[in-house]
């Protein structure tokens, strides 16, 4: 008897089977259609595969699977597009960090509260490990993004050679210093909470069998082969992007917006599907889990990477973004204190993202 196989085995084959032949080739309507069919499909196949690694390896080893796999793919796409030049090379890597925290802690963050909140009422979730992922993430986006746009010795909003050096250095050990806490010294903080009325939930879920090691493996490899289709027809699909912002009048670094927004996409599902579950504290590490990733470990790859890149490099903040920056962090921290949370904090965290993506439309 033929054993049946998965459509989130075979798509995530075909995709990159896609991304192969339609590689470097410019897409016309027909192309461009099937590229955007099969990302989708890489999305959701690659939200499959997350939730079955995460089973496997449980939480809080679950949420950064998904984190450091599209961040490592993301920090690729992003020193290829710098590499490859243009008039907005030298704020690509500003502009898609800065817009990957502002979907994740807005966005991502606030969709989840709000479905939380629809459902339960009232969301709880662990205020010592959100709290403290807040303030990792606030000190990295300080240092890598606030920073530059106040030094003196490089030109502009870029940093000198040392104090990039140091930027990158601090945010690697900033984000592997939390990753450690995560993972080994306060795994606790970062547990899902039973929301209320659903305790027996969680027993149910803590007797669940989890995968078997070969069922993991084989997720984890077609995980990483569908997020590698992600990300390479993103960039097949950015030329038609580039050529619609044009067309619609809008800045170029509204590009970066629409990259991290599909990068995003496996992410943003999975948490979806989390707070849908009463899994808010998922939904969380997911949400600050990759804007820490983002910056944790693009900061530094960019640092190394400049060495042989041409041309300038701007992490700099322009003084709209710090404000959303600074009001994001405010909110954030009135949101994370109590450890619980309703509609209303979801629906500020969903005004903050829409404001940032009509300011980036509309500066």
């Amino acid at each position: 008897m033929l054993r049946r196989v998965s459509w989130t085995a075979v798509v995530p084959l075909l995709a990159v089977g896609v991304l192969a032949v339609i590689w470097g080739e410019p897409l016309g309507p027909a192309l461009a259609a099937l590229a955007a069919a099969f990302l989708i499909g890489a999305v959701l196949a690659a939200v499959h595969h997350a939730e079955v690694v995460a089973a496997r390896v449980g939480e809080p080893f679950g949420s950064l699977v998904l984190a450091a796999a599209v961040t490592v793919i993301e920090v690729a796409l992003i020193v290829e597009l710098m590499a490859s030049g243009g008039n907005e090379a030298a704020t690509l890597a500003r502009d898609t960090v800065f817009a990957a925290v502002m979907i994740t802690t807005n966005g991502i963050a606030g969709l989840s509260l709000l479905l939380g909140s629809r459902r339960y009422g009232v969301t709880l979730f662990n205020a010592e490990g959100t709290g403290a992922a807040l303030a990792t993430l606030t000190t990295l986006a300080t240092l890598s993004l606030v920073l530059p746009a106040f030094t003196t010795s490089g030109l502009g909003k870029e940093f000198s050679p040392g104090q990039l050096a140091f930027a990158a250095v601090a945010s690697l050990l900033l984000y592997l210093v939390f990753v450690f806490t995560q993972t080994v010294r306060h795994r606790d903080f970062f547990l899902p909470v039973a929301q209320k009325g659903q305790k027996r939930l969680f027993e149910d879920e803590s007797h669940a069998e989890p995968p078997s090691r070969g069922a993991a493996l084989g997720s984890l490899g077609l995980l990483l082969v569908a997020l590698l289709a992600v990300v390479g027809l993103a960039e097949e699909e950015s030329p038609a992007v580039e050529s619609a912002v044009t067309a619609a009048g809008f800045p170029q670094s509204f590009v970066g917006v629409v990259i991290a927004s599909l990068v995003l996409l496996p992410e943003t599902l999975a948490a979806v599907r989390a707070s849908r579950q009463g899994r808010i504290q998922i939904s969380l590490n997911l949400a600050y889990g990759s804007a820490l990733a983002s910056i944790g470990l693009t900061i530094p790859a960019i640092a190394l990477a400049s060495i042989w890149l041409k041309g300038p490099l701007a992490l700099g903040l322009g003084a709209i973004q710090l404000v959303l920056l600074a009001l994001t962090v405010v909110i954030s921290m009135l949101t994370v204190v109590p450890g619980r949370a309703t509609r209303l904090q979801g629906e500020l965290h969903l005004v903050l993202l829409a404001a940032y993506v009509f300011l980036a439309i509309s500066p």
